[in-house]
């Protein structure tokens, strides 16, 4: 479920601290139901996805995440000089001295985000290309219920012009395919891997 800006904005997070100049772009209720202390289950599972290669469900989603690596490599959006530590400074640069001492967060392997810092309540993850830079966060909040749940906000900063259009000009395609097959992707697999934990051992 898709969820207001405030979602976000309106939790203590330590990420406000050091992306204050970025923008909410998207917030979203994850449909991982869990435990006080299950955030680094969730976030085990989205590493292990990322660093895998970032893949969407179903016919559009596929369409759209090919289209948008061609273009990257055509017009060298996602070159090596674009990204976190060329066009743009890391983040952690940012942090403060105990978020550095602390945790960074899995290694995400060879695709183009870098962990930042994990706590007890929230990961962060950043990449830049030629386009933008992004930030992933994860944060792990009471549902109301009595349970937790995982929720996503993504937080971008364009490059200029060119980083404003393209924001503008793949929303609707975020929204008709990549979201919808990512949130059914990522429930799928907590239930599986939930199914797991709760199964007796032998």
């Amino acid at each position: 479920m898709r969820l207001p800006r405030t979602a976000h904005t309106d939790r203590p997070w330590r990420i406000h601290e050091i992306a204050d100049d970025f923008t909410v772009e998207d917030v979203w209720a994850l449909p991982t139901p869990g435990g006080p202390d299950d955030l680094a289950l969730l976030v085990r599972q989205i590493a292990d996805g990322i660093s895998g290669g970032v893949r969407g469900e179903g016919l559009v989603s596929r369409v759209l995440f090919a289209v948008r690596w061609k273009l990257g490599a055509l017009l060298g959006w996602d070159e090596s000089g674009t990204g976190v530590g060329a066009r743009v400074p890391s983040l952690r640069d940012r942090l403060p001295e105990d978020l550095r001492r602390g945790p960074r967060g899995p290694d995400l392997g060879s695709s183009p985000f870098t962990s930042l810092y994990q706590r007890s309540d929230e990961w962060a993850a950043e990449m830049g290309n030629k386009t933008v830079h992004a930030v992933m966060h994860i944060g792990w909040v009471p549902d109301g219920s009595g349970g937790y749940r995982g929720r996503m906000a993504v937080l971008v900063k364009p490059n200029g012009l060119l980083g404003t259009l393209y924001m503008a000009a793949i929303k609707p395609f975020r929204y008709l395919g990549v979201y919808p097959a990512l949130m059914r992707s990522i429930g799928r697999e907590w239930r599986a891997n939930a199914a797991g934990r709760s199964a007796p051992r032998l």
